[in-house]
């Protein structure tokens, strides 16, 4: 079976291997065949080692394919299913899930410490618990959503992870308020919506902030009313706000100097929403003072704030409504092979999503 593993952490590339073998199926487990997947900007961020994941490993977990085999136990999922694959799935019996809080339950992560592959080499893990780099990959039952038959595998794959967590961000965590002013830092496909969600919202200004100029005019295409260059973001504050700050800001990006800029975008009682998934040694400094004395709301989201199968069923229902653009998302395609194309595609930022279709 092919898929594509990264030896080492910090390595740049992906070797496309086709000695890789499924490991784990049995009772309560499904094998499912990948159709498409996307590149999150989280699979870089596993492979160069801000995300804690052990190595060697094979990337993805924005995923969508077919069901080939059901373990003992499984029920609701048969043989030819179409699902997306969730990488968080809920246990429900955590304290977590109890409160409601399904996008905190840690079951899901336990996985990503068991391999779910092997070589002759030994052992290789999946992203996440996932890593849909990969032919077929096999995943606890509860990571296996079925989807409707109208709905393609590509776009299947992005309600995976990208689309739920921008859309909820906005829709669930901040609960942007019509008519609000708003700032979205970082316009790749979580940001992109981002924008789509505070537009839904009824925002009356969306300004997207990215420095390169390909997904600033992408951003007003999904619904930004400005784009701007990191460096010009002082100055739409002053012109739209006058100088107040935003009532809500998105930080989309994972860097502690990111999140300040975003912190000083806000305005005193705003709330900025932090949506990047950052590394543990960048610690974001505030001083006591202007903690206290700014009132302003620091929302962390996580997998788009809410319960990911009500998302999941939200984002499918807008998308077929025409409320959402799901589609044009995609601005590249690739076969598993170009992996690595793909790749750079996402750290030039050529790319919004990348889909491999496999």
């Amino acid at each position: 079976m092919r898929a594509a593993v990264l030896h080492e952490i910090g390595q740049e590339k992906l070797e496309v291997l086709d000695d890789i073998e499924t490991v784990g199926f049995g009772p309560g487990k499904v094998k499912i065949r990948v159709r498409a997947t996307g590149l999150c900007h989280s699979d870089i961020s596993a492979m160069n080692g801000v995300l804690p994941q052990p190595a060697p490993f094979i990337p993805g977990h924005e995923g969508a394919g077919e069901i080939v085999d059901v373990g003992d136990g499984v029920s609701g999922l048969s043989q030819g299913d179409r699902v997306l694959l969730c990488w968080l799935p809920a246990c429900g019996v955590c304290p977590a899930c109890k409160r409601g809080q399904t996008q905190l339950c840690l079951a899901g992560f336990m996985n990503a410490g068991t391999p779910n592959f092997q070589r002759p080499g030994g052992d290789v893990f999946g992203f996440a618990g996932t890593g849909t780099f990969t032919e077929e990959v096999v995943v606890d039952a509860g990571c296996a959503v079925p989807i409707p038959d109208d709905v393609p595998f590509d776009i299947a794959a992005l309600i995976g992870c990208g689309v739920t967590t921008g859309l909820g961000a906005a829709i669930n965590t901040a609960d942007v308020a019509a008519g609000s002013s708003v700032a979205v830092i970082g316009c790749g496909g979580v940001g992109i919506s981002a924008i789509q969600g505070a537009r839904l919202k009824g925002a009356a200004e969306i300004v997207a902030v990215d420095p390169v100029a390909s997904r600033r005019e992408a951003a007003l295409r999904f619904g930004a009313t400005e784009a701007v260059s990191p460096d010009e973001l002082a100055d739409a504050k002053q012109r739209i706000t006058a100088g107040e700050g935003f009532d809500y800001v998105f930080e989309v990006v994972g860097k502690s100097v990111t999140a300040r800029t975003a912190y000083e975008t806000t305005r005193r009682g705003g709330t900025l929403c932090v949506v990047g998934a950052g590394a543990m040694d960048d610690h974001l400094q505030l001083n006591m003072f202007e903690l206290f004395f700014d009132e302003k709301r620091i929302l962390p989201s996580m997998y788009g704030g809410g319960d990911v199968l009500t998302s999941y069923e939200r984002a499918i229902a807008l998308w077929r409504a025409g409320r959402i653009d799901l589609a044009s998302m995609i601005t590249h395609r690739v076969q598993l092979a170009e992996i690595n194309e793909a790749l750079d595609q996402m750290r030039t930022g050529t790319s919004l999503r990348t889909c491999i279709e496999i």
